[in-house]
């Protein structure tokens, strides 16, 4: 095909400065493919980069395309046979791992590899532009052929569900245990709707609002709290917390809210800087604190479940944009009271 010479994009200039610009399209180059983007879903950082500039420690300082949460058609296959033919449908793996200072890390982990890149984000400078554009060229590495079945719009919740994968296969078996999930927006909706396939006895949801509750009990948890009933929360004792919430308070309430002996996996990425904790509890409790950051090749699974309706994430998608009217998107999205996933559609 003629390869299109430009396409609208997403870009974040500075805080409080976004814009949607006609950009040129970058050809491919070799090993990479042509993406039409169908649905791209707003995540929190890029929230964070429209709204304050920074992403946690990684700040903005030449405009940035956003965007990681994609999915698309390719349009031109990569010239060198990798990756998938024009025409497949895709998901796209925003990570590239590397080893960057060289500090070591599990080989079979490579979502903690020092120098591992994202798409949309500012951690390094130059930036890695995201996918929030029409036409994008990405590696053929990234790309996930979809299942026959699934479609672009159901697809297009796969990456944030894989960090939500990741997250429960971080806390261990839950078949039959009793979960907290602490935050209910869109990464703690769907660490609900994963920690119900996988198995768990009782789901128990807290959030500061009434909509996310509502959202987490129909994507399969059994009860909701409200975020400030501490003592609903601490009575809990549940033998896994996940906190989605990124606060140093619901870390506090998961704490809180663990049995003795319990396991806290800790998703929500908490602002950077030292953090206030319930430290002397969770040695007391003998608690375990674990980490969870990103996925590595969960993403395949997810879109395995999705195709074989084994996992639900239907109610997670609240609003859905044209890009030309992004800018009103994102204002949705940052409205945890009456949103949840909000995505854009580009094609």
């Amino acid at each position: 095909m003629n390869l299109p010479e430009s396409t609208p994009a997403v870009v974040a200039h500075a805080a409080g400065d976004l814009r949607i610009d006609e950009i040129a399209v970058r050809p491919p180059t070799t090993g990479e493919a042509l993406v039409e983007i169908a649905f791209g879903g707003i995540c929190g950082s890029d929230l964070h980069y429209w709204t304050h500039g920074a992403a946690g420690e990684s700040i903005l300082r030449a405009p940035m395309i956003l965007g990681h949460e994609v999915v698309g058609t390719v349009v031109a296959a990569a010239e060198d046979g990798s990756g998938p033919a024009v025409g497949t449908r895709v998901a796209v793996h925003p990570a590239t791992p590397g080893d960057g200072d060289g500090s070591r890390y599990p080989a079979d982990r490579p979502n903690l590899s020092p120098g591992c890149t994202y798409l949309g984000s500012a951690a390094r400078f130059p930036h890695t532009d995201g996918a929030f554009a029409r036409f994008v060229s990405l590696p053929s590495r990234m790309l996930r052929p979809l299942p026959d079945g699934l479609s672009l719009r159901d697809a297009a919740i796969a990456e944030p569900a894989a960090v939500a994968w990741h997250a429960v296969a971080r806390a261990g078996d839950l078949a039959g245990k009793r979960v907290l999930v602490i935050g209910a927006g869109p990464i703690g909706s769907l660490v609900v709707a994963v920690a119900r396939r996988a198995g768990a006895g009782e789901i128990i949801a807290t959030d500061v609002h009434d909509f996310p509750r509502d959202n987490a009990t129909r994507l399969g948890a059994d009860r909701t709290l409200d975020a400030g009933d501490a003592d609903a929360i601490a009575a809990v004792q549940a033998d896994v917390v996940i906190e989605s919430s990124g606060s140093a308070r619901g870390l506090a309430s998961g704490i809180r809210g663990a049995a003795r002996g319990g396991r806290v996996v800790m998703v929500g990425l908490l602002p950077a800087g030292e953090q206030p904790a319930l430290l002397s509890l969770a040695i007391t409790r003998e608690l375990e604190l674990v980490g969870s950051f990103r996925f590595n090749d969960e993403i395949d699974e997810v879109l395995d479940a999705l195709a074989d309706g084994s996992l639900v994430t239907g109610p997670v998608v609240t609003h859905e944009y044209d890009v030309a009217d992004a800018l009103t998107a994102f204002d949705m999205a940052r409205n945890a009271a009456v949103s949840g996933k909000v995505l854009l559609r580009f094609s």
